[in-house]
């Protein structure tokens, strides 16, 4: 069938006007339908995938953690790891006779008990665990007192002979003797002193003969200590301790730079030879009771089993304290007027043991 061209025009014009509401809706959907996409092209994305840089090979990731602090058991001062609050603890007795000054190690000791040995002459307990002097001496006899000391820290215990309450307690079987009578070659005689004033001994020699017996580690509690901190406004500068008479007398000046106290005895700095002036970090006199006992001979004798009355000097201030020590191998306590045990600070400690009747003073 074929139209002409108006007959054409006539056509379209009459399927128009017939199917307007169809292409009306058609046109409407088309409209919405376009929307829709748009819409739908707006609100839905692709997700972005997000990407961690990868490190160059040369470089590692760090993560911060805290890493765990160690602290000596003897001094309070930090350690490098677990195994060296466990170290063996080495007490040596050293000589303090004006012949047997300057001693050598005793600015390393952790821990030094001063008391009369005989006849007024002082002599020295040293306690040490992390700290290895190269060289150590005069090492002298022993006296029971000291054993009560040392007792409760474990320690193996370096000395030449000693009284005989104090032999007969050490080699029971329940201490670490290593007596130099026993042990000659770890030990020697110095040839620029006389004797019984040049006994030495080294950290190295004392290692090899703790090893070789078996003394490797040992189990104590120590003082409870604190984190340092020193007065603002120091009111203890001077402490002077009467022990026995002049040559032993102690006196201290206090460091506020080093937060430490000066020592001096016989009127003099005390050094240790090889390490320089002995300047410990706390002071403490005890008060403990002495007379005049028989062993091998008439011998000074301590009630260091009991209580009694004490002074802490530290950060530049004074604490007068009770000290009570139940059993031998029961540590010392230093407790406050309020009963609250008295912490120490870290470093070196010095302990000067002192008869009742004596005394010491402070400004």
């Amino acid at each position: 069938m074929r139209f002409s061209k108006p007959k054409l025009l006539q056509y379209f014009h009459t399927f128009a006007h017939q199917h307007k509401i169809v292409v009306l809706i058609f046109a409407i959907a088309s409209l919405l339908l376009s929307s829709g996409l748009i819409i739908f092209a707006l609100l839905y994305q692709k997700p972005k995938i997000q990407t961690v840089p990868q490190s160059n090979s040369t470089e590692k990731t760090s993560v911060a953690l805290t890493a765990p602090k160690f602290f000596s058991p003897l001094t309070g001062i930090e350690v490098a790891d677990m195994a060296a609050t466990t170290k063996q603890v080495r007490a040596i007795m050293i000589e303090n006779s004006p012949d047997a000054r300057p001693q050598s190690g005793i600015k390393d000791a952790g821990i030094v008990f001063e008391a009369i040995a005989e006849g007024g002459i002082t002599r020295f307990l040293c306690l040490y665990q992390e700290t290895r002097p190269g060289l150590i001496g005069p090492v002298r006899s022993l006296r029971p007192y000291y054993v009560d000391w040392l007792a409760p820290f474990d320690a193996s215990v370096s000395h030449v002979g000693g009284s005989l309450n104090a032999l007969n307690e050490i080699r029971n079987g329940t201490y670490k003797d290593i007596d130099q009578f026993f042990n000659g070659g770890f030990y020697w005689r110095a040839t620029d002193r006389y004797a019984p004033h040049n006994v030495y001994t080294s950290s190295d020699k004392l290692d090899e003969l703790n090893n070789k017996k078996g003394y490797t580690t040992s189990n104590f509690t120590g003082f409870p200590r604190k984190a340092e901190g020193p007065s603002t406004a120091p009111n203890v500068t001077k402490i002077n301790i009467d022990i026995s008479y002049s040559l032993f007398n102690v006196h201290y000046d206090y460091n506020p730079a080093t937060n430490s106290y000066n020592r001096s005895e016989g009127g003099q700095g005390h050094s240790d030879r090889e390490a320089g002036a002995i300047s410990p970090k706390t002071v403490i006199v005890m008060k403990v009771p002495m007379h005049r006992g028989f062993e091998d001979g008439y011998r000074e004798q301590m009630d260091t089993i009991g209580n009694g009355q004490a002074f802490v000097f530290q950060d530049g201030t004074v604490t007068e304290v009770g000290w009570s020590k139940p059993t031998r191998k029961a540590q010392i306590t230093f407790k406050d007027g309020a009963g609250n045990i008295v912490p120490l600070n870290p470093g070196q400690t010095w302990i000067s043991i002192i008869t009742p009747t004596k005394g010491v003073t402070w400004r």
